[in-house]
């Protein structure tokens, strides 16, 4: 897995350079791109969702992949993915061109 912001900061969380409270506010602050799918319309479109998309940078996949691999305790990666669920309800939230 290449490099990101996110992978960065988890990085900096395990070698003690950033703290967890630090990282899950940068997690908060952040916007978080969106890895799913629209909901298919029509049949043709259900089948090409049945083909695996490419990871999305910078993404919530990435901190899955740490906690996966071991890089992040079950308590880092309850804390992160409480921010990052914080963050996409606030951007959630706001009008457009606000």
């Amino acid at each position: 897995m290449s490099s990101s912001e996110v992978t960065d900061l988890i990085s900096a969380l395990r070698t003690g350079q950033v703290t967890l409270a630090e990282v899950a506010e940068c997690f908060r602050r952040r916007s978080w791109p969106r890895t799913r799918r629209p909901a298919p319309a029509a049949s043709l479109e259900f089948a090409e969702q049945l083909d695996p998309e490419a990871d999305v940078p910078d993404s919530y996949e990435d901190l899955t992949w740490a906690y996966d691999k071991g890089e992040l305790t079950a308590e880092q990666y309850d804390t992160l993915s409480l921010a990052v669920a914080e963050s996409i309800r606030a951007e959630a939230g706001r009008s457009p061109g606000s």
